[in-house]
């Protein structure tokens, strides 16, 4: 979910009202034009999500980000291609129309199994006061990014099935819900302690993985969110937040 500040949520509505109409600006662009090597699994654009459904705005499973922040990534898969490694890209630029969608899932009272998995330990409604969720996201200015590795060696064939009841997203990797990707401790958006970078209760082999890939991300100037392994920004990237909805790349 990746989080940066608190705003009133009823600032961000009036906002989102009045920016239907925006279109891409001109320092966005597609990350498969500047790198199309970066493997992309967009989960907002899907039901394979915390949410269980396609949140608004993602109108396809594209990655837009602020051109800098994309010239950047393709030099950290240009090293991590010498390892036989690949990003794999969660979450790019999301909609401010997508960060209140998910407030509004926040507060709707109601929680699945199937959501459950995302933060076992606790309930939905506690995931602003723990720091997980806020109603001003840094993703909205296409300046953070959601991502994890991908061992280009390794047997990456398990694909997520919605009709399976997997265990949550603290569980060993063959029980939670497959990612292709490599064993990082937890599942993407897993709202749970084991999800902080620096956590104790993982593995030394998925200390390494995630060792590995913040460290080739600080290479290229990003700073990791201590409470999510996956998230990134580019400091100084940022700026206002955008509504442009996510079109497919032409």
């Amino acid at each position: 979910m990746a989080v940066i500040g608190l705003l009133v949520f009823g600032v961000i509505s009036g906002a989102i009202s009045s920016a239907l109409a925006q279109s891409r600006p001109g320092d966005f662009a597609f990350l498969r034009d500047i790198d199309p090597t970066i493997i992309q699994d967009i989960r907002y654009a899907t039901s394979n999500n915390f949410m269980g459904r396609p949140i608004a705005g993602y109108g396809a499973a594209e990655c837009v980000v602020k051109r800098e922040v994309g010239r950047r990534l393709k030099a950290v898969q240009q090293e991590l291609a010498r390892q036989s490694l690949s990003l794999k890209m969660f979450d790019c630029y999301r909609p401010a129309r997508a960060v209140a969608d998910m407030v509004a899932w926040s507060r709707n009272g109601k929680e699945t199994a199937a959501e459950r998995r995302y933060n076992p330990a606790f309930s939905k409604a506690d995931l602003f006061r723990l720091g997980y969720i806020a109603t001003h996201s840094g993703h909205s200015t296409g300046a953070a990014v959601d991502l994890t590795l991908v061992d280009l060696r390794a047997d990456n064939s398990r694909k997520f099935d919605p009709a399976r009841d997997y265990a949550d997203c603290t569980a060993p990797v063959a029980a939670r819900a497959p990612e292709g990707s490599v064993d990082m401790g937890t599942g993407y958006d897993c709202s749970d302690a084991k999800g902080h970078t620096a956590a104790a209760a993982i593995t030394p082999a998925q200390k390494r993985w995630r060792n590995t890939l913040v460290a080739a991300m600080a290479r290229q100037g990003f700073a990791n969110y201590a409470k999510e392994w996956w998230h990134f920004s580019l400091p100084g990237a940022g700026g206002a937040a955008y509504d442009f909805p996510i079109t497919r790349a032409h």
